[in-house]
C-alpha cells in the first residue's frame, strides 16, 4: 500500500478537505509535503478542531522517534479515540519502538490523546488502515454535525 492509494481513498470521502502545503504556500516550510484531512463540506478549514488524519513525510522537532527523515519513510496518523487506540495498540511503553513499519502503533507524541500511527502502511495493516480512516472520517462528520 503506497501513499497515493491512501490519498486516493481519503479524497473519495464526502466533505473531506485536504490541506497539502508546499513551497510558496503560507504554511511553514516544515509542513511542505505533508497532508492534513478535515471534515468540511463547505471547503473552509474548521476552526477549533484538529485534522482527523495526517500523513507526514519527515521528522518534526518534537517528533523524531519514527525515523521519518530516512529515505522512503512516511507515517499515516489517524485519530481513533483513546479507547480504540488502547484496543489497537495497548498501553504506551516507555521503551516503545515507534519506527516499526506496517504496524499499528500509538502516535509517538499524541498516542495518549487517541491517535495511532502507521509508518509505511503495507500488507499487514492495509485492511485495518482503510477501515480506520473511514471510521475516523465518519466520527468527525458526526462531531461536526453536533457542533452546528
Amino acid at each position: 500500500m503506497d501513499m497515493e492509494e491512501i490519498l486516493e481513498e481519503i479524497r473519495s470521502y464526502d466533505g473531506v478537505l485536504e490541506l497539502a502545503p508546499r513551497e510558496g504556500d503560507d504554511a511553514p516550510q516544515i509542513a511542505w509535503g505533508d497532508h492534513f484531512f478535515y471534515y468540511s463540506p463547505d471547503g473552509t478549514v474548521p476552526q477549533n478542531t484538529q485534522p482527523y488524519a495526517t500523513i507526514v513525510t519527515k521528522d518534526y522537532p518534537d517528533d523524531t522517534r519514527s525515523n521519518l527523515d530516512a529515505e522512503g519513510r512516511w507515517r499515516l496518523n489517524i485519530h481513533v479515540g483513546s479507547t480504540r487506540a488502547r484496543q489497537l495498540t495497548g498501553d504506551i511503553a516507555v521503551d516503545q519502538d515507534f519506527s516499526e513499519v506496517d504496524t499499528i502503533l500509538p502516535h509517538p507524541v499524541y498516542g495518549r490523546l487517541g491517535w495511532i500511527a502507521i509508518v509505511n502502511p503495507g500488507v499487514h495493516t492495509e485492511g485495518s488502515v482503510l477501515d480506520l480512516l473511514h471510521d475516523a472520517h465518519e466520527d468527525e462528520r458526526r462531531r461536526s454535525e453536533r457542533r452546528v
